[in-house]
């Protein structure tokens, strides 16, 4: 093992965290906030970590499988840990309760710690949504951008932490493949901002949206969220941006690039519009008899919460809670399908409900045919049987997962819908369920044993369970 690679890529890491903080000690100190102290220590003593490990000398520029995983568990840890010091240090949260709120930022999960969101001063509330930001793409990701540079770069790097199962280059280098996928990020995120700024709302509260947006997390300047904005102009530009969030980045790399009908012809992209959509109509019919009269209400808040739901952001406009169960099943089901392979969304993702439909009906012909030769396919492209079948075991493995958790949840003292939500909530980085972890709960409730579950969950689910998981395994460790 060559931990000298480890700690030169995490110092870097670390550093790249540090620089990200002087946004909010900006706006911090422009507001004369009572956080800008602490944004300052906090980045002050992240970078001389960083430069510590900097520092280190690698036996070598390549990057082994062993060494890639560890980077990328690690790399997410310290991020977290060192992201979490504003909190603690501007008096806003509890260290165990900061750790909790910026796992919970990174991920994208979105519930949080915070009771009173309001009363937090602003460079805490830009951190937060910032941290969604950096998390969505992927905090490594933008490492890779410049590692070639230190010598460190590595494909497996990418492929331990990007999530979905068919992670590819879009072009020979892979700092360069980082730098496109931010660009398209930051280019997204800038249209969104200019967007709400538009229909009348402040750069501050424009940015931290957009920054939770295209991170598709939950974080808001506000307690009550969308619904506290009661903004129809926003809301009609958020479904835009979330639904542009769930979808694959390479694709727009290609329209990009001249390649515009790869959009149309891309199956998990029609899919996951389908879905979207019929989704979005069985919801407006579902809840119809409930607004009267008000056709613009019904169709901007069915489809507002079904693409939300659909992309992992979990942000509301209204309380869902008391909509007929129909509506709450599809959202919950949404909730577990989550985005497209490649983009900012989390959840199961839906290149791997293709793959699982199309093993089932191949699965159903070959009891009639036994001899037919049924290669699953997506687009022009055949998916080989060890990708069929990580698929298959991911998604059980996910499965398990989720009763474990919950059974775990339930020695806590908590319902079983609240376990289960809880628990779906974290390993698919959601933030929203049912029952005591609804729109309006914050999780400050719990005691911190539950809140470090639910912080290990919240990685788990971000990173896809085997980097972390391979970490446990005695092999893991032994000399090869």
């Amino acid at each position: 093992m060559d931990y000298g690679i480890v700690l030169k890529t995490l110092g870097f890491l670390l550093i790249i965290e540090a620089g990200s903080m002087l946004l909010p000690l900006a706006v911090a100190s422009c507001c004369g906030g009572p956080d800008a102290p602490a944004f300052a220590a906090a980045s002050i003593l992240t970078v001389a970590v960083g430069w510590g490990g900097l520092r280190c000398k690698p036996n070598s520029s390549l990057v082994s499988y062993r060494e890639a995983f560890l980077i990328v568990v690690f790399g997410w840890l310290l991020a977290a840990a060192f992201g979490s010091l504003p909190f603690i240090l501007a008096g806003s949260l509890s260290p165990i309760d900061a750790f909790f709120e910026t796992v919970s930022g990174f991920t994208t999960t979105g519930i949080t710690a915070l009771a009173n969101v309001e009363l937090q001063p602003r460079g805490i509330l830009l951190w937060r949504s910032l941290t969604h930001w950096l998390g969505g793409m992927g905090i490594i990701v933008v490492a890779l951008a410049v590692l070639p540079a230190l010598g460190v770069g590595s494909m497996r790097i990418f492929r331990a932490e990007s999530p979905g199962p068919v992670p590819a280059k879009l072009v020979p280098r892979l700092d360069q493949t980082a730098k496109i996928l931010y660009g398209i990020y930051l280019a997204l995120t800038v249209a969104q901002i200019l967007a709400l700024k538009l229909v009348g709302w402040s750069w501050f509260d424009s940015t931290a949206q957009a920054f939770s947006t295209m991170g598709t997390g939950g974080f808001s300047t506000r307690s009550g969220g969308m619904a506290a904005w009661a903004d129809p102009g926003a809301e009609w530009i958020t479904i835009l941006f979330m639904f542009a969030a769930g979808v694959n980045f390479s694709l727009y790399y290609s329209a990009i690039s001249g390649k515009a009908a790869v959009l149309v012809k891309d199956s998990e992209f029609r899919l996951y519009s389908g879905v979207i959509l019929t989704a979005a109509l069985m919801v407006a019919i579902n809840i119809a008899p409930l607004y009267p009269g008000q056709v613009d209400k019904i169709i901007r808040h069915s489809l507002f919460q079904t693409v939300s739901m659909g992309s992992s952001t979990a942000f509301h406009t209204i309380n869902y809670e008391q909509w007929p169960g129909l509506s709450q099943m599809v959202l919950s089901v949404l909730m577990f399908m989550g985005g497209c392979a490649g983009s900012t969304s989390s959840a199961l993702k839906q290149v791997r409900v293709l793959i699982i439909f199309k093993a089932i009906r191949r699965r159903l012909i070959r009891l009639i045919h036994p001899q037919a030769v049924l290669p699953i396919v997506l687009g022009d492209t055949v998916v080989d049987e060890d990708t069929v079948t990580g698929v298959l075991v991911f998604t059980l493995f996910y499965l398990v997962l989720l009763v474990a958790a919950s059974l775990l949840l339930l020695t806590q003292g908590l319902d079983i819908l609240t376990s289960v939500s809880a628990a779906a909530a974290a390993l698919w980085n959601l933030g929203r369920g049912f029952g005591a972890v609804n729109l309006t709960a914050a999780y400050s409730s719990f005691n911190a044993g539950t809140k470090l579950f639910l912080t290990a969950c919240m990685l788990l689910g971000r990173l896809e369970i085997y980097p972390v998981v391979v970490l446990l395994l005695p092999t893991f460790w032994r000399r090869a």
